[in-house]
């Protein structure tokens, strides 16, 4: 008979795992990253044309020639522009003028789009008559670049990834999971508003808002993860660590913006915690809450989920040793003789 060959050892085959799992955490890592980077371009951006008829209407047919860039929106005034840009339905807008064309930005919303669009509409503009630039919401003297406030993300997820995974390694369930992870985001928030906006201002609205919303972007990351533990296991930690880091993160658009990203990627990335985070938080900090209702809502709905994950875990796992110990094992009969 031949002789069946030999299995690998459990050393050969954890030696395999690792030459094989790291470098596809490698080549899934830098796809995620650079990739959008690489590819970073306006894509329906959201942009203003404000004035008469026959003055915005050649500015827009010269901007709409550059197909799916911009999304144009037309405004009958500066004013009506202004205000468009301080509610975030615009990124910002060109207003015709008997003097020629003028830009207003919001550096605030993303310093990288305020810079692409001077770029953009300077192009446009007779060689050697430079183009009026109005900042309406400026990002703050701390920060004017916004990489401070781009490099907040991938901490804040770090933190999420953390409360969530203590809570399972601690062996905290139910309730006592819930107020742990809920008590986390709270502390966590209130630390990172101290620190972004008492002592490096880089944030400058509403203290609590921003503390709240710092918190609320720490428990859906950490909910998230403490659920899929719960539901799936040890296993559910890499799975939403994942997720939320080597996904949400490059995703988020926080450093450039939404619009910049290749599609589907700025949508993908504001439906996870990193990405509405990031948006949560400029609204509060820098827009007096206009357009936090989305991206609030999508928090609450990732902690919620996630919370509600950790709840569900902890009763299935009280049921089975319940019906382990009430299942009753009957003996088989002897023979008789």
């Amino acid at each position: 008979m031949p002789t069946p060959p030999a299995t690998a050892p459990p050393q050969g085959r954890r030696i395999v795992m690792v030459a094989v799992l790291v470098p596809l955490l490698v080549t899934l890592a830098l796809w995620a990253f650079a990739w959008p980077a690489a590819r970073t371009a306006p894509r329906d951006l959201p942009l203003g044309v404000a004035g008469p008829t026959a003055a915005a209407g050649p500015v827009a047919q010269q901007l709409q020639r550059q197909q799916g860039a911009f999304e144009i929106h037309r405004y009958a005034d500066e004013a009506a522009a202004r205000a468009a840009i301080e509610d975030r339905t615009v990124y910002g807008a060109v207003v015709a003028t008997p003097q020629g064309p003028k830009l207003l930005t919001a550096s605030a919303a993303s310093p990288v789009v305020a810079q692409l669009l001077q770029q953009a509409v300077q192009s446009q503009a007779p060689e050697g008559k430079p183009v009026p630039t109005v900042d309406v919401v400026p990002a703050p003297q701390a920060d004017p670049r916004g990489s401070a406030l781009g490099s907040s993300v991938l901490p804040l997820a770090i933190a999420g990834v953390a409360a969530g995974s203590l809570v399972t390694l601690f062996g905290l369930r139910g309730s006592r999971a819930v107020l742990a992870l809920v008590a986390a985001a709270v502390l966590v928030g209130a630390v990172a508003a101290a620190l972004t906006d008492s002592w490096l201002g880089i944030l400058t609205g509403n203290w609590w808002a921003e503390a709240g919303a710092l918190g609320l972007s720490t428990l859906a990351v950490a909910a998230t993860v403490a659920g899929l533990a719960a539901l799936i296991g040890p296993a559910g930690i890499g799975v939403g660590a994942l997720t939320m880091v080597l996904l949400g993160n490059p995703f988020s658009g926080v450093t450039s913006a939404p619009q910049l990203l290749p599609e589907p990627v700025g949508f993908i990335g504001q439906l996870l915690p990193p990405g509405a985070g990031g948006s949560l938080l400029r609204s509060v900090s820098f827009f007096d809450g206009a357009r936090a209702a989305g991206p609030a809502l999508t928090l609450g709905l990732w902690a919620a989920l996630g919370l509600t994950a950790v709840v569900l875990g902890a009763l299935r796992g009280r049921r089975a040793p319940v019906t382990a110990e009430r299942t009753v094992v009957r003996p088989e009969a002897a023979p008789v003789g």
